[in-house]
């Protein structure tokens, strides 16, 4: 662990069993996949992360949201906390495999995607390697991630800025100032 997870206590409000890790896990979806709408595979996605070796302990409602980038589609959106022995690179291949199992292709930044699984938060801490980095690098600038997660984690602290997921929801609804 580092400082910052250590300082700010980065984890929710889950009892913690000592080989059980627990996860804040975005999803997101915006592309049909065999008739199944972005919304329906959202709500699959759920089903798939409640598949041993995962435990879904709390699941948010799932929202609508316009794109990022080049894709023209509307995503659905939603967050889950998972619970698992799991550590956090053998999470990610855990979830880079159920979006496979979801035809993902990873072909282009921010185009439409079947299914896109983002392991935004972990109750250890901070991770920063070649393949992940934990906290998700974009967390703190996107709503359609933090109204998800606020809903279902609201005093879960950001292990970096030591916030609270309410408060960094709060934060980014502000109005900005503009420059003239």
């Amino acid at each position: 662990m580092n400082k910052a997870s250590t300082r700010c206590a980065g984890r929710a409000h889950w009892p913690r069993e000592t080989d059980q890790q627990i996860y804040a896990v975005g999803i997101g979806s915006n592309r049909l996949l065999a008739g199944l709408r972005p919304r329906d595979i959202v709500q699959q996605a759920f089903r798939a992360l409640d598949t041993r070796p995962l435990r879904l302990a709390e699941r948010s409602p799932i929202i609508a949201s316009r794109p990022l980038g080049p894709s023209a589609r509307s995503y659905a959106n939603a967050a889950a906390i998972i619970v698992t022995p799991l550590r956090p690179h053998a999470m990610l291949d855990q979830l880079q495999a159920i979006e496979r199992a979801f035809h993902r292709r990873r072909y282009r930044r921010w185009g439409a995607r079947t299914l896109d699984l983002d392991l935004l938060l972990w109750s250890g801490g901070a991770v920063r390697s070649k393949r992940l980095t934990v906290p998700h690098p974009a967390l703190v600038d996107r709503g359609f991630v933090l109204e998800p997660l606020r809903a279902i984690a609201p005093q879960w602290r950001h292990p970096v800025t030591c916030l609270t997921m309410r408060q960094l929801a709060f934060r980014l609804a502000q109005p900005r100032p503009t420059h003239r």
